[in-house]
């Protein structure tokens, strides 16, 4: 492999197919391994490519590697339900709290939230929703604008304003042609409505966390209401069932197109198609759909934590959202003045102070990108920066795999969990989890440094700090 380097952590790698960006410092660049690389070339296959990128938290997915941007034009390009990813829509969203963390130094109080939590969010895999008066199809249609008025909690609270839930998100209604959701069968139907509001799974999190303004964005910091030690609301969750049926079913077609037309790629799990065929736009109208349904389902989450906080800390606290985006997705944008299909796999919209694309509320500022750690380590909120164009405005979307879930289990023991939860000291980060060995292949251990992918970031000049999130709380599911 031939490297060019472009200065500020950005290397231009060039493979058989084409070529891959990537931002990472010296350390996390020699950290990736050559499948990484052999994923980045096979999916260099699909016809007529724009751009293909690795942010630093890189890792080997399935078909495609979780932190890939990559780009084709609208009329004549590409899509690929593999580099969006099976959970569809998956992405982050940050409440804010009138606390400090000094509100929450007490071990039982701290216990008490969590309990008043998992009564109101389920956190099972499988979920089971208490939302039984909202319409699914009204919510996969609409988006936010699907709910009922009484689940948008700062209506109530200033009836004259639009609301905080619609301005302080990154799109609360994906518009697609409604008559596609005919052929979705019943049972996904089913499944999918006893799902909405519940947390799911995997690297799923509610975090309770407190922050520390970083000293060079002070003002941005102000301007979206932070203040040190402000304690805050991370939630980590996706489109459930919904995006699940339709990764899974819209995979599957596709590689039975793929073998109709003769297509064929060294990468099995890779599957892709025209976008203006009639798979292509199956896929995507379907797609937003469960766009639709992971932002409502992180507003449902939210809604349901503030109903918690209320019960612990009295019936006038309120937790309004700072922002709410995703980092698994492929979405029509305009970039250097041409219409394009951009798909971010583990990759999140970073836009500057200025951009068209902000939502008015952030318009002076550019808008909050949210970036989680791991179980033990900080997170991050950071803002985008105008040089982040030469990478279409994507930067990290965590801080990446390190080892597999089986490899994590096999190599780390409980103790070294316990230190990494500082579990016994007074810092200790509480998990509603009993015992450690259920949620073994999310310990911090399994993850990258979060801090070096972060210093990689900002020194790509792709965006920088606003505030670090130190964990208090970690609810995680099962």
């Amino acid at each position: 492999m031939k490297t060019i380097l472009h200065g500020n952590n950005h290397r231009e790698v060039k493979l058989e197919h084409g070529n891959v960006h990537v931002f990472a410092n010296d350390e996390v660049f020699a950290s990736f391994g050559e499948r990484v690389y052999q994923m980045a070339d096979n999916n260099l296959r699909i016809p007529r490519n724009v751009y293909f990128s690795y942010t630093p938290d890189a890792h080997v997915g399935v078909g495609t590697c979780i932190g890939t941007t990559a780009v084709w034009n609208l009329s004549d390009g590409f899509v690929s339900p593999s580099i969006v990813g099976s959970d569809i829509g998956c992405g982050m969203r940050l409440h804010l709290t009138p606390l400090h963390r000094d509100d929450l130094k007490d071990k039982s109080l701290k216990r008490a939230l969590i309990e008043a939590i998992e009564a109101y969010v389920p956190t099972n895999e499988r979920g089971n929703t208490h939302f039984t008066d909202i319409r699914l199809e009204e919510v996969v249609k609409h988006g936010l604008q699907g709910l009922p008025s009484n689940y948008i909690p700062d209506t109530e609270a200033a009836p004259d304003t639009f609301s905080r839930s619609f301005s302080h998100v990154e799109k609360y209604t994906f518009e697609f042609d409604h008559s596609f959701l005919e052929q979705i069968p019943q049972k996904s139907w089913s499944r999918a409505w006893g799902q909405l509001g519940t947390l799911g799974g995997g690297n799923h999190f509610i975090e309770i966390q407190h922050i520390e303004i970083a000293e060079e964005n002070r003002e941005i910091a102000k301007a979206w209401g932070l203040f040190d030690g402000q304690v805050v609301i991370m939630i980590h969750s996706g489109s459930r069932a919904w995006g699940a049926m339709l990764g899974r079913d819209y995979t599957k077609s596709f590689k039975e197109v793929m073998y109709k037309w003769g297509i064929h790629n060294p990468e099995p799990s890779l599957v892709y198609a025209p976008i203006q065929s009639e798979e292509g736009q199956q896929y995507l109208n379907l797609m937003y759909s469960a766009l639709n349904f992971a932002v409502t389902n992180r507003h449902m989450i939210g809604f349901s934590v503030e109903q918690a906080f209320r019960d612990i800390f009295g019936r006038e606290t309120r937790t309004p959202v700072l922002y709410d985006l995703m980092h698994n997705y492929a979405l029509k944008e305009s970039h250097r003045n041409t219409p394009v299909l951009v798909h971010r796999k583990g990759a999140t919209k970073a836009l500057p102070a200025g951009h068209f694309q902000n939502p008015k509320a952030y318009r002076k500022t550019g808008h909050p990108a949210l970036i989680p750690g791991s179980m033990g380590t900080s997170s991050y909120i950071m803002v985008g920066s105008e040089a982040g164009a030469k990478n279409f405005y994507s930067i990290c979307h965590g801080a990446g795999r390190v080892r597999s879930r089986k490899a994590t289990k096999e190599l780390v023991t409980i103790d070294q969990f316990e230190q990494a939860m500082r579990v016994g000291q007074e810092d200790e980060i509480m998990v509603n989890h009993r015992s450690l060995a259920s949620i073994l292949d999310e310990c911090p251990q399994a993850y990258k440094d979060v801090d070096q992918i972060i210093d990689s970031v900002v020194g790509a000049n792709l965006a920088s700090v606003v505030a670090k999130c130190n964990p208090l709380i970690a609810i995680k599911g099962v």
